[in-house]
């Protein structure tokens, strides 16, 4: 008997495993229960909602429907409806949970918030036929596979950070960069704004940072190795209005934007134009035009820590979310060592040496930011010497910063290069275009398990999401940039949603590969070299 009993367990777990593979829903919900039949959206359905948080979402819905159907489906407000799509509240969910029943009847979607409403909607399209995501009629009927999902996140935070400091990317690029996230239920965009090659972001009282820092008189050509340049000048800024209208259009999302203003070093294009701020004001520089690391950095005089807080009061003011990121990676030191001024003020504030030094300066920009009742971030970097509590540490050098920020009781980001840096090569350098180097396949990515050895399960809590970064050098365009973005993305955006149990890449490969259509309608100039790969 128990036996029986087994075979009809493994038959109805396969069963459910081929099921949800027909499903291709990226990212995999927590659970997915199939059943037979279709729900089909037809001419005169309704949409119904039970709270007016979920209006955003139900005309995302309507509009959609609109574009590929050419009916316009009425919005109703009810407590409830026994035929076509509703949107209903239920207080018992987390913030970015949801319900999903789809039946031959009506389609369901029940949230707590209009954030957890959206998500399911994202879901919901990924049920239907793939013209769905297009803006052109079709003839394809819109029918919905009938099904349970309940659904939450893994992480609070899913992020991908786009470098605009070496390519600036028009307000529109980057408006279509946050859509394809949140089609995925990624919800933090890490907008790294500055630069040694650029500054892209409108200060009003320090207009020479648009003037001066914003542009680079050519571009390296190839790798940095190879030494050619372009010859043309490359330039472009955000004005705070244009800011103000990202931030809004990746809220309307539920996307939050965090700004990142590089501090104290990969400011080469800051002290172009205000190179009082380094280490000698005579000193003529101009906006980087090489690739990699710079010796010129921000020296911590008093001025500088007036232009910075000058500087963050603007940014803070255009940013509502929590975090603020303020970059403290590679700074080199050589400047502070050969400085008189830097070597007395280590013997006055009684620090050991430069690497504290730099601690010094990270602590008086927190203490400052704290003090708007915002809270830093900063690459792991700003760990040494030593930081405040409040904050946060994203660990790019491997997991070691990440595993050492959790342990003194930090928020931590995990985007380790080797899992994470999207730059890197996804196939062979020869079939690729050129990249940064290294070889970061998508199966690479699926791989990485946040839920680390060497934290305890209280230390764990500490890490809070994963982050994928799109560095430039070698991506000037939008279309390059979804190529090194997806299908790496979709990698994140499942080990950072769904639960670590479900984690199986044979399954996502074969869901991806029946989620290309989709991917397809919506334009995505996507890598498909992981097709030959294992």
């Amino acid at each position: 008997m128990k036996n029986i009993q087994l075979i009809i367990l493994f038959m109805c777990i396969a069963w459910t495993s081929n099921a949800q593979n027909a499903y291709n829903i990226i990212p995999l919900p927590k659970s997915l229960m199939p059943s037979e039949g279709t729900f089909v959206i037809k001419k005169g359905i309704s949409v119904y909602i039970t709270s007016y948080e979920f209006s955003p979402s139900a005309n995302m819905l309507v509009s959609q429907i609109k574009h590929v159907s050419g009916f316009v489906p009425t919005i109703k407000i009810a407590k409830s409806a026994s035929s076509g799509i509703i949107f209903s509240k239920n207080d018992a969910l987390g913030d970015e949970a949801y319900r999903l029943q789809v039946s031959s009847k009506r389609v369901e979607i029940q949230a707590k918030t209009g954030k957890g409403a959206f998500y399911g909607l994202q879901t919901l399209l990924q049920l239907m036929p793939a013209p769905i995501y297009g803006n052109e009629l079709s003839a394809v009927e819109l029918t919905i596979p009938n099904c349970l999902i309940e659904d939450a996140p893994r992480f609070s935070y899913r992020g991908l950070m786009l470098d605009v400091g070496r390519y600036y990317f028009s307000v529109d690029a980057i408006k279509r960069y946050i859509d394809l996230m949140a089609i995925y239920k990624l919800n933090t965009f890490h907008w790294h704004l500055t630069e040694d090659q650029g500054w892209r972001i409108e200060i009003k009282k320090y207009p020479l940072l648009t003037s001066i820092s914003s542009v680079r008189k050519e571009s390296m050509l190839g790798h940095r190795r190879d030494q050619k340049y372009d010859g043309k000048p490359h330039g472009g800024f955000y004005t705070q209005e244009q800011i103000k209208e990202v931030v809004a259009y990746a809220t309307s999302k539920y996307i939050n934007v965090i700004p990142e203003i590089e501090m104290p070093g990969h400011s080469t294009a800051v002290l172009a134009a205000y190179p009082q701020l380094g280490s000698n004001g005579d000193k003529i520089l101009q906006v980087k035009t090489k690739w990699g690391i710079s010796e010129d950095v921000l020296f911590p005089h008093e001025e500088t820590f007036t232009f910075l807080e000058d500087v963050l009061t603007e940014v803070m003011a255009l940013f509502p979310g929590q975090y603020i990121h303020i970059g403290g990676d590679e700074c080199p030191k050589t400047q502070w060592k050969e400085s008189r001024f830097c070597q007395d003020l280590i013997k006055k504030l009684g620090l050991k040496d430069e690497h504290e030094l730099q601690s010094y300066f990270i602590r008086r920009i927190d203490k400052f930011v704290s003090s708007k009742g915002k809270k830093i971030l900063g690459w792991d970097e700003i760990l040494e010497g030593g930081i405040s509590p409040n904050a946060m540490v994203m660990s790019w050098r491997g997991t070691k910063g990440g595993v050492e920020a959790a342990k003194q009781n930090h928020d931590v980001v995990m985007s380790p290069n080797s899992y994470f840096y999207i730059d890197y090569y996804q196939a062979d350098p020869k079939t690729e275009p050129l990249a940064f180097g290294g070889f970061l396949p998508l199966s690479k990515c699926y791989s990485f398990e946040p839920d680390l050895p060497e934290l305890t399960a209280e230390e764990a809590k500490h890490v809070v999401g994963i982050q994928a970064n799109l560095w430039t050098e070698y991506v000037s365009n939008l279309p390059y940039a979804e190529y090194m973005t997806y299908p790496r993305a979709l990698a994140l955006s499942e080990v950072s949603w769904s639960p670590k149990e479900s984690k199986n890449y044979e399954d996502f490969k074969k869901r991806l590969k029946g989620h290309m259509p989709s991917m397809d309608t919506l334009k995505i100039n996507y890598s498909k070299a992981f097709l030959s790969q294992p």
